[in-house]
Formats: structure tokens, sequence, C-alpha cells
């Protein structure tokens, strides 16, 4: 159901029932009116007649044509003799009371009034059904404004409904003529202010998505890039492989072909990796994660690299714990140490974990070249090799470290060691409690 047509039933409903009850209200109220202006009338009716000289030869012709039919005048002698009835055929109740009383007889009820004067007993009676019949017509007159009133209230709520939820429409509108070229915020100066946050809500959502699709368009075209050098790299390979005749030429043009698939491979990995971590999405799977456990089995598993390019590996894992998504963090935690290795030409690389404060920390550092200081923003961009880097990297390294510190709502920061050259890397992520 639309909110056009909640809104309208609501509002009609609303009024309907309002206008009903009010309408009531006055219908009871001018009928009460009524029977008080007609006990009025008997009252004076009475009156009028007890300065009237009653001779039963006489009282029927004066008396006869002057009282309405809606009216029964009855006099009675101080004996007790009827000396007049204005009604003959008429069964009405004989005198009771003074004052007034509603009486019954077999032609219905009776509302009547009654007043003694010089001995004689004066009684006006009405019937109640003819009470209630002119007190219905004087009431119904007053709901005329009414019901002509709510018809013309409905059609207004309708006006006024389809007019305010224009701007709705004009909003939608608006929201699908948007392209992904043509994502600029929606125009809300003349939106009314209860409908400003759904605006507001929409022009964030068209913020952010034309961000998104920028970085994207960047990383298809830096990734398009990229490939293309060891591409085409792969291929002269391959042709050299193919047209060399000694059978040594032909084997170290494949062992470069080998070398150059696994970069390849390597930066195709990376880009994958690089892809899965918007920044923008939350992590879904959160687990405690040990950092010092991490960092062991990582180190383990770089080990022989390690060994192999002469470089003493060591850990100096304190406990640390987070919560977020562990594969996400062993991804970030191989790309610090791969780098590492790769980037140090002898001397060791030490991985650490610890806690400071309400944070998880770990630190990867190597005695290598370093990252100067000038350079220390850029190499979290994407693709970006400093001039000291060493040859086969893919720039991709620190930019998935990064981003997967924001989506754990962390930090990386590239510091000093402690001592000598080279480069410590700390990420810094926040502490929870493994229970």
């Amino acid at each position: 159901m639309s909110i056009r047509h909640r809104l309208l039933a609501w509002l009609l409903s609303s009024v309907l029932a309002g206008g009903l009850i009010a309408a009531g209200v006055v219908f009871f109220q001018a009928r009460d009116e009524a029977n008080e202006l007609f006990d009025y009338q008997l009252r004076q009716l009475a009156l009028t007649l007890r300065d009237r000289i009653y001779m039963p030869t006489q009282l029927a012709e004066v008396l006869q044509g002057e009282e309405a039919l809606d009216f029964v005048i009855q006099v009675w002698a101080p004996d007790g003799t009827r000396l007049y009835i204005s009604h003959p055929r008429l069964r009405v109740p004989s005198a009771a009371e003074l004052g007034f009383s509603e009486e019954q007889t077999p032609d219905g009820w009776w509302r009547v009034y009654a007043i003694q004067q010089r001995g004689l007993t004066i009684q006006v009676a009405q019937p109640l059904s003819a009470r209630a019949s002119l007190a219905f017509a004087a009431a119904w007159r007053t709901l005329i404004p009414f019901l002509v009133a709510l018809p013309l209230m409905g059609l207004l709520i309708w006006r006024l409904v389809g007019r305010e939820l224009r701007f709705l429409e004009s909003t939608a509108q608006a929201v699908a003529r948007r392209t992904p070229r043509s994502l600029e915020p929606i125009a809300g100066e003349s939106i009314p202010e209860e409908i400003q946050p759904l605006v507001a809500a929409l022009n964030g959502l068209l913020g952010r998505l034309g961000n998104a699709l920028a970085q994207q368009r960047h990383f298809i075209a830096d990734a398009a890039h990229e490939l293309r050098t060891p591409l085409t790299a792969l291929r002269l390979q391959l042709q050299l492989a193919e047209r060399a005749q000694d059978p040594a030429d032909r084997d170290r043009a494949y062992a470069m072909l080998r070398e150059g698939i696994a970069r390849a491979t390597r930066m195709v990995e990376q880009l994958l990796a690089l892809a899965r971590q918007d920044p923008e999405a939350p992590v879904e799977s959160r687990v405690a994660v040990d950092l010092a456990e991490l960092a062991k089995s990582v180190a383990h598993d770089q080990a022989p690299v390690a060994e192999a390019r002469g470089l003493s590996l060591g850990v100096e894992a304190a406990p640390a714990v987070t919560h977020g998504d562990a594969h996400a963090l062993r991804t970030l935690l191989d790309n610090l140490l791969d780098n590492a290795i790769r980037y140090t030409p002898s001397g060791h690389v030490t991985l650490r974990t610890g806690t400071t404060g309400n944070e998880a920390w770990l630190e990867v550092e190597d005695s290598g070249p370093g990252i100067p200081s000038a350079e220390r923003t850029r190499v979290f961009d994407r693709f970006y090799r400093g001039e000291s880097a060493a040859a086969g990297g893919s720039g991709l390294g620190l930019a998935i470290v990064r981003r997967i510190a924001e989506r754990h709502h962390g930090r990386v920061e590239l510091l000093d060691p402690v001592e000598g050259p080279g480069l410590r890397v700390r990420v810094s992520l926040p502490r929870e409690s493994a229970a």
C-alpha cells in the first residue's frame, strides 16, 4: 500500500470519525435544546389558559380552533368534572400530578404539564413521538453544515497529500536519471524538511558510489598498465626460447620465462587481494585473532625464503589479541614479511607483537635500505615503487596492508628501526579480549 493511500485512509478516516463524533454531540445537544423548548411551550400554553372563563357550553367553541393538533388540552373543575378537552377522540392521560411528567396511554407516551388556577386544573399534553420527530428535524438541520464540509475536507486532504508527495516523486525521478557517470548530488533547496534526511543519505550514497566507481576505474587502468609490461616480457622470453638453437641458451630462456610467470602470478594474486579488501565494506566474519600465534605461523612459512636469501628471521611475540578477519590479517602480515625479505639484501628481519593501551600491534623490522622520509606517504599508493625498490616488485604490498588495516579500524606507520638502518612497519589494531 502506497504512502499516499495510507495517508489518505488515515486522514480521511480521522476526519470522518471526528466529524461523526462532533455531529453526534451537536445532534444530541440540539435535540435536548428542542425538548427544553417544547417544555417551555407546554408551560407557556398552560399559563395562557389560566385566566379564561370555562363554561361547558362555550369552551369547545373558544378553544377548539386555537390549539395545534400537536397539543391536547384538558380542564377539570374543582370537583373533578372535566370541563374541556381539545381532542375528545384521543385517549390522553388524566391529571396525575402538577408540573411536568411523562405518562403512558394506549396511544403511546405523553409529555404532560399541569397547573391549578382558581380551583381549576389545566393540563397540556404532547405526544412524545411528535416531540421526537420535531426534535430530530431541528437537530438534523444542524448537521447539514457538517455533511457539506466533510466531502470538501476530504477533497482538500486529497489535493494537499498529492501536492506534498510530489516532492517524493520528483526526488525519485532525479535519482532515476542518475547514471554511473552522473552522480552529482540531488538539489535539496525546495525539498521539505522531513525529506531532507533521506535526500542527504542518498547524496552520501551517491558520493560514496562515485568514489568507489572512480577508484575502480583507476584500479582497472593501473592494473592494465602494470600487467602490460610483464605480459610483453613473457611473450618476448617465449620467443627467445623458441628461437634458441643451443640447449644452454634455451634452458636460460625457459628459466627467465618461469621467473616472469612467477612474477606475473604474484602480481595477479596481489591485485585480487587488493580488490577483495574494499575499505568501505565491513568485516563480516569477526573472530578472535592472536597476533602472536599469527606471527609465529607466518614466520614459519616464510623461513625457507629468508634462509635462502641468507637472512636471519626472528620472532618476538608477546600476547596480543584483536577481533577481525583472520585470513585478511594473515594476508597483511604475509605482505609485510614478503616486502621485508625481498628488499633486505642481508642482515635480519624481526616480527614483533604486543599491546599498548587499548591497541594490539604487530611490527616487521628489517635491516634493509629503508624508505626515505619523503617517500613514506607515497609508498601506500598502488603500483608505486621508489627509486631504491628492488626489481620484481609490484608496488601493491603496502597498499594491501593499509586497506586491510583500514577495514579493521587500524592504522599503519612507517618508522625507523630502534638501532641501525632499515625500516620498521607497525600496524595498530583495536584491542579486544579473547573472550
